[in-house]
């Protein structure tokens, strides 16, 4: 530890400083680069972001000036494509310079991403975030990500899967520390609004789909209006929430200053972990390990000669391992995206007296601790198993575990027991084992294909699928899930008596479009004013969208089953 703080008084950055003495125990690398990937590894945690920003100046519920869920969604789905660009984009430079130096500006920016996102909230001002968090914080993650990969495969030529699957483990795992820390911050800093009293006690209007209470003859005060269901899963033991009206901009989620907190703590240990980082001397070999013959090689279509970067991009396999990361991307980084409002949506209204807020948010520890897990598990396995059959494995076990999700969601609609939430509880952590091995064993998929010389480059390029897949799956999921929305509050409208239906929203029907631009119309309210015996269509929300994740998962399938060892026309 001396030695870290001395380095970075030195500021002893390019590799040439950091090459490791003949006694230098390998062992000491992973938890430097475990450490840098558990901070980037937060970003799985964003979707315990999704409810505060939607309704960050409402507090309590939505208002009319709050952002959409779609737009907020797309914060992380641009840090994700700028985590592959950056990935791909320094690759060579990466080779050039070390570790270290990849490691430090990763931190700068992952932490000052942070900060600028923070300064796009407390201003409310989303293109901030979008730039801070999505942007800068992105990159950050892209560099953060592949700085330890080449060197692990170094230091570790005798296990590269189960080397690359501990240190990418923790990206998977950030979240089992980040989620716990974000909740305890936006629950330490939140602020409720002003309270103005029961709705029956107070003078409403609904303007252009908004509602306002009127403070004076001229003077009208924008509102939210909550029942005692959403009043209920709000309150906490130190800060209850009352059913009925809140005055908007009054109060606050707790959402900026916990950005600024992370920022800061993330920097801070990102800087530690990077100067840390040790590569080995030319020519070094793990102690007794000899590199496998070529008979041996050829069998588990392991290359052992080397492809550059540049040809390796000439290769039918660079693209079709491409697709596949892209498709395993896709199916699982949409359910990532929106975990904590799908697990409220599907089993918030059919089992409300065990999927409450503490619940959801253990469910996103819990996609964390799986998604950390499999990516250990998963590509140690591929080293005995063999590259190929595990992503076979990920592709067809993936597509049965998809279409199981709208069964549960159907049956869960019309027969809420417990028993549906326990089975879509083991399918998603089963998905999310899965998703995170296909990221962890793919640079040693790589080393296999193409040598271990360029493979951190060639990861980085790679990783331009995690950013496709970063923008098409959160991108279907909401779109569909909009759409089904839209349909379903329209289904639901039509069973409503229209007198009914003005009296409650203050509006008649042929306002309806109106009405739930400004969020005053939802499926929750629908529900609370409905023919006794309505079933409730938030669980089927996200059906449509599982059956497009399995067709993608299939394509996915044909494309590892066509990966063949590179010509040698294209080895150094």
């Amino acid at each position: 530890m001396r030695q870290v703080f001395s380095d970075i008084l030195a500021l002893r950055l390019h590799k040439r400083h950091i090459i490791a003495p003949p006694d230098f125990n390998r062992w000491w690398v992973p938890p430097a680069s475990i450490a840098i990937h558990l901070c980037i590894g937060s970003v799985y945690a964003w979707s315990l972001f999704n409810p505060p920003l939607a309704r960050a100046l409402g507090v309590v519920a939505p208002a009319a000036g709050d952002w959409e869920l779609a737009s907020i969604v797309w914060v992380f789905s641009v840090a994700i494509v700028f985590q592959g660009l950056a990935a791909a984009c320094v690759g060579k430079w990466l080779e050039d310079v070390g570790p270290r130096m990849v490691g430090v500006v990763a931190a700068c920016l992952w932490g000052g991403g942070f900060i600028v996102g923070g300064l796009g909230i407390l201003y409310h001002q989303l293109w901030l975030v979008y730039l801070g968090y999505g942007v800068l914080g992105g990159c950050g993650i892209g560099l953060g990500y592949i700085s330890p990969v080449s060197i692990l495969l170094r230091w570790f030529p005798d296990r590269r899967g189960m080397a690359t699957g501990m240190a990418i483990m923790g990206f998977g795992g950030g979240a089992i520390i980040g989620a716990p820390a974000i909740e305890a911050l936006l629950a330490f800093y939140q602020q409720i609004p002003t309270y103005l009293g029961a709705a029956d006690t107070l003078t409403l209007s609904t303007i252009e789909g908004v509602r306002y209470v009127q403070n004076t003859s001229v003077t009208l005060t924008e509102v939210v209006l909550i029942g005692a269901k959403e009043a209920s899963q709000l309150a906490t033991p130190a800060q209850p929430v009352a059913p009925g009206v809140y005055v908007v901009g009054t109060g606050s989620t707790g959402t900026a200053a916990t950005f600024f907190t992370l920022g800061v703590v993330y920097f801070i240990v990102m800087i530690i972990a990077a100067f840390a980082y040790r590569v080995p001397a030319k020519g070094w070999l793990p102690k007794n390990w000899q590199p496998p013959d070529e008979s041996q090689a050829k069998k588990r279509m392991m290359t052992t000669q080397h492809v550059h970067i540049d040809q390796a991009m000439k290769t039918q396999q660079f693209y079709l391992l491409w697709l596949v990361v892209c498709l395993n991307v896709t199916a699982g980084i949409g359910i990532l995206g929106v975990a904590k409002t799908m697990m409220s949506e599907i089993f918030g209204t059919t089992l409300p007296h065990i999927v409450d807020a503490a619940f959801t948010a253990q469910y996103v520890l819990m996609i964390s601790v799986f998604n950390m897990l499999g990516r250990f598990f998963w590509a140690s396995a591929s080293d005995y198993i063999g590259r190929k059959i595990t992503y076979t494995i990920f592709c067809v076990l993936g597509i049965f575990l998809y279409l199981s999700i709208p069964y549960t969601a159907q049956h869960v609609s019309a027969s809420p027991h417990v028993q549906w939430l326990v089975m879509f509880y083991a399918v998603t952590m089963m998905i999310f084992t899965m998703y995170g091995g296909s990221l962890a064993a793919i640079p040693a998929y790589l080393a296999d294909i193409f040598g271990t010389r360029y493979v951190g480059g060639i990861h980085g390029r790679l990783l331009t699928a995690l950013s496709a897949g970063g923008v098409l799956g959160p991108v279907a999921i909401t779109q569909l899930r909009e759409y089904t929305r839209i349909q379903s509050i329209e289904s639901l409208v039509a069973r409503i008596d229209p007198q009914l239906f003005q009296q409650t929203f203050g509006q008649t029907i042929d306002q309806l479009p109106l009405l739930i631009e400004a969020h005053t119309v939802t499926i929750a309210a629908l529900m609370d004013i409905a023919p006794i015996g309505t079933i409730d269509p938030s669980p089927t929300l996200y059906n449509t969208t599982m059956y497009v994740m399995a067709c993608l998962l299939a394509v996915a399938w044909l494309a590892n089953t066509l990966v063949r060892p590179v010509h040698t026309k294209h080895h150094m």
